[in-house]
């Protein structure tokens, strides 16, 4: 319950939409935990490859401060040591198949049969075959899901775990991580760039784009439309705060209109993966993003209502039309 719009937006990020911190806490705590078993894998099992800890990496909207409630998986980047192993690009959409020398003889028994291809699939069931040997996950589900070794524990948090490699310098300077592409192959990726491009969007706008983000994610997730894709939607509204001349404002209502309109005309394009390795993010069909856009317009009039009646002071109106745009959960006046 509110009695002014800025309280009822306040309430609705804390008990709502932003993680609780101190489930975040636990969270940490359980992932400081998982990965330091992880550390002592080679230990445990003669067979497993060496480690190389040093490139191990948090990604994900849990990392980047960009995840809404429920916090349902944490996504973790574990480093294996190459021993001399190359990789051949393919280019996009054809996988990157790495190739094992005879001396890295962990890592040859996850090749390819008769071959030094190494198998991403076999990788990561390695991983999978460890944890299922660490006693406090005996009654956890862990299975692959495309790249990941996916332990889901009792509680309310998953964890993604995906092995990954680290490259050389590449003609053009740039490094990447080596990921499985979820079909044997691998992939490049480099969550340091997506961590770097939300801390300095943020940064420059007073750190106040990260709600902004979080409550338009709470909105993508309502069933009035088909729900964007996480980080495409992410980088959708990234993209705007990047090119914006003016500051977001610490108030979030204050941003919505323009970001409800930008959403409207920009779903419908191609929304260019920032560290320019994916392509284009827009993977949805035509349908679904004229859907997405008809209501992004729908909600763009009612938050330009809802202001209109917050500068006339009649706060019960405007909280309503608020709740029109993200439905039930959102405070009711309490006047």
């Amino acid at each position: 319950m509110a009695t002014t719009v800025i309280s009822a937006f306040n309430e609705f990020q804390k008990d709502i939409v932003n993680l609780d911190s101190e489930k975040s806490k636990n969270a940490n705590g359980s992932k400081d935990w998982l990965i330091d078993k992880i550390h002592k894998f080679p230990d445990d099992d003669t067979d497993f490859p060496k480690l190389y800890s040093d490139i191990d990496i948090q990604y994900g909207s849990f990392a980047r401060h960009t995840k809404i409630r429920p916090l349902d998986d944490i996504d973790l980047m574990i480093g294996l040591s190459a021993d001399g192993t190359t990789y051949l690009d393919w280019g996009i959409g054809t996988g990157i198949s790495m190739t094992v020398p005879d001396t890295a003889t962990k890592l040859k028994k996850l090749c390819n049969d008769n071959s030094n291809t190494l198998n991403s699939i076999k990788v990561i069931n390695k991983f999978i075959k460890n944890l299922k040997d660490v006693s406090q996950y005996a009654n956890s589900t862990i299975k692959r899901n495309q790249e990941a070794a996916v332990l889901e524990l009792s509680y309310e948090w998953n964890f993604d775990i995906v092995p990954c490699f680290f490259t050389k310098p590449e003609t053009d300077g740039r490094t990447y991580y080596l990921i499985p592409d979820g079909n044997g192959n691998w992939k490049k990726t480099d969550p340091r760039l997506d961590k770097e491009r939300v801390t300095s969007i943020n940064k420059k706008h007073d750190g106040n784009v990260l709600n902004v983000i979080r409550i338009l994610k709470y909105w993508n997730r309502r069933p009035t439309m088909p729900s964007s894709p996480s980080y495409l939607f992410e980088n959708l509204i990234l993209n705007y705060f990047a090119s914006s001349p003016d500051k977001a404002s610490e108030f979030v209502d204050m941003n919505l209109p323009t970001l409800f309109s930008h959403i409207n005309t920009y779903i419908m394009y191609a929304v260019n993966d920032p560290k320019n390795i994916q392509g284009d993010l827009n993977t949805l069909t035509y349908s679904e993003k004229q859907k997405i856009s008809s209501r992004a317009y729908t909600d763009c009039q009612k938050a330009l209502e809802a202001r209109q009646f917050e500068n006339d002071k009649k706060m019960k109106e405007s909280i309503n039309k608020w709740r029109e745009i993200f439905g039930d959960n959102f405070p009711r006046y309490d006047g």
